[in-house]
């Protein structure tokens, strides 16, 4: 009787512990960026897109990193550093791989010196607005965005920008990192200022 005790007492715990393992898998972060190439990634545009000292880097051009696989439901975390006058942003569930726009996405903007600051940092343009807009530039921050069903949430350094936003448009589709033109001259020429770095890019099922 000890014995069966015994043996039913470990195969109860080992059990328990492949659950516990399945469900730390299964919530568990995924890389997107492995720190030394853009592997997993598409270019789209003319943006200088390389990697230096781990990061992902542009300050030149306008383009897109486009990663290969779709996502639906999921939280994205993104470690990035951006020059006050930088266009960037971060696009998810795009739908046309080969022509990345906040009308065909999602584009949660990082750009402080937006014209409009309505849909600039912290937004998610044409979708939920921030007000005022949080700032970015000049150093390294934390995105941490969740998409689940048609509900959307951002949060800029804990700083939640975006709570629940509501647009089911899109259900799935590809990420996108961007180095955008920045404001146009009276001539209507984009300026080129402005770096972005991307050190972290990973992925978990929401």
């Amino acid at each position: 009787m000890q014995r069966r005790t015994l043996a039913l007492a470990l195969a109860g715990a080992a059990a328990l512990g492949a659950g516990t393992q399945a469900r730390a898998q299964s919530g568990s972060w995924t890389a997107l960026f492995s720190g030394e190439d853009l592997a997993g990634f598409d270019r789209i545009g003319n943006a200088n897109w390389r990697v230096e000292m781990g990061e992902i880097v542009a300050d030149r051009g306008n383009g897109m990193l486009v990663t290969r696989q779709a996502f639906g439901d999921f939280t994205l975390r993104v470690e990035f550093w951006v020059d006050a006058a930088t266009n960037s942003g971060i696009y998810i569930r795009a739908t046309d791989p080969a022509n990345v726009t906040a009308a065909n996405a999602y584009e949660v903007n990082i750009w402080d010196e937006r014209p409009d600051p309505k849909y600039g940092t912290g937004a998610i343009v044409d979708v939920a607005a921030v007000d005022p807009m949080p700032r970015a530039g000049g150093r390294w921050n934390l995105y941490e965005i969740t998409a689940k069903g048609d509900s959307f949430t951002v949060a800029l350094n804990g700083q939640v920008t975006v709570n629940g936003a509501r647009n089911g448009k899109h259900a799935s589709g590809r990420i996108a990192l961007q180095h955008g033109d920045g404001v146009k001259d009276s001539n209507g020429v984009a300026n080129d200022r402005g770096v972005v770095r991307f050190r972290k890019v990973e992925i978990r099922p929401a």
